[in-house]
């Protein structure tokens, strides 16, 4: 029998075992290999068993692993739904934009109560015969009202105090809602009573177009303060040149012309309130300012029916 074929020995079977699972199964370190302190090498190896529930390696001590999160890690950056992140930080822009929603429908709210209040008055005055006589025989009520109105209009246009101050806010906005209602309801009581009416149903139906042009375009009239101003300027000028030829001699057309620029430069001024209301156009206003926006949206629906009175009334 050859030596070839005996059975092999005990040492030769282990070093053919030590040498296959050091290819396939990756056995621990050999002799002589260096190790981590307080890790387990292997049979026969020093060492000291790891603690459960800890992975260790060659490079990783259980010191250097951390035992809390980092500060600058935020909710939603491991969720399982990668939607979660996008309304953490969404939150303050729908914060946003409810706080916004409700700054509108505070405006149009008292809006709405003032334009009441005016209508109103002006049907009285207009239907009711003897009140219209009253107004037209008493012209001294107007011109007391017209101090009042001014005054009222630069204390909240100009006072930040007064007009961001409840309840005083909204007293002086109802002083001088009443002030200009009067007045609009004066000058409607000269026009006759079909003037009247058309120059309201036009007035309601330019103001729900503006409106929802306004929401829904993208041209930013509140870029455009220089050309409004030009225009106001433009307005007065015409305004007074109109004054007087109408003091020597009424022409009708000149009276139609002037009104008829009037109507058109406060359409555009209720289109650039309109849209400081918004908050995503160029320049915008506070939603503290609640009172300021109702009443510059105010101002102008009751200036733009004014000015359609004058062509109305200059038709008939």
């Amino acid at each position: 029998m050859s030596k070839s074929d005996l059975p092999p020995s005990y040492e030769e079977s282990r070093q053919q075992s030590n040498g296959q699972q050091q290819h396939g199964n990756y056995p621990y370190p050999p002799y002589g290999y260096p190790t981590q302190p307080g890790v387990n090498t292997g049979p026969g190896q020093p060492g000291i068993q790891p603690q459960a529930g800890l992975w260790q390696g060659p490079g990783y001590s259980s010191s250097a692993m951390p035992t809390v999160m980092p500060s600058f890690i935020t909710p939603g950056m491991f969720s399982s739904n990668p939607r979660d992140a996008e309304e953490v930080s969404s939150a303050g822009v729908w914060d946003s934009m409810r706080v916004r929603h409700a700054f509108i429908r505070k405006v149009y709210l008292i809006l709405a109560a003032q334009l009441s209040i005016t209508v109103s008055i002006i049907a009285v005055f207009v239907f009711v015969e003897p009140v219209r006589l009253f107004v037209i025989q008493n012209p001294a009520i107007y011109w007391v009202s017209f101090p009042v109105y001014l005054i009222t209009y630069l204390v909240l246009v100009c006072c930040e105090g007064p007009r961001r101050r409840h309840p005083w806010n909204l007293i002086l906005l109802l002083v001088f809602t009443l002030a200009l209602s009067y007045m609009a309801g004066t000058i409607s009581s000269f026009f006759d009573t079909k003037a009247v009416v058309l120059a309201l149903g036009i007035t309601a139906i330019v103001c729900v177009v503006v409106t929802i042009f306004s929401f829904q375009t993208k041209v930013d009239f509140t870029s455009c303060t220089g050309l409004l101003c030009a225009l106001c300027v433009v307005l007065l000028v015409t305004g007074i040149i109109t004054s007087i030829v109408l003091c020597f001699k009424y022409v009708p057309w000149l009276h139609m012309l002037y009104g008829a620029c009037g109507a058109i430069v406060f359409t555009l001024f209720l289109a650039y309130h309109t849209q400081l209301l918004l908050g995503n156009r160029a320049h915008t206003i506070s939603p503290e300012e609640y009172v300021f926006g109702a009443l510059s949206l105010y101002v102008d629906i009751v200036q733009i029916f004014i000015f359609l009175l004058s062509v109305t009334g200059s038709s008939e």
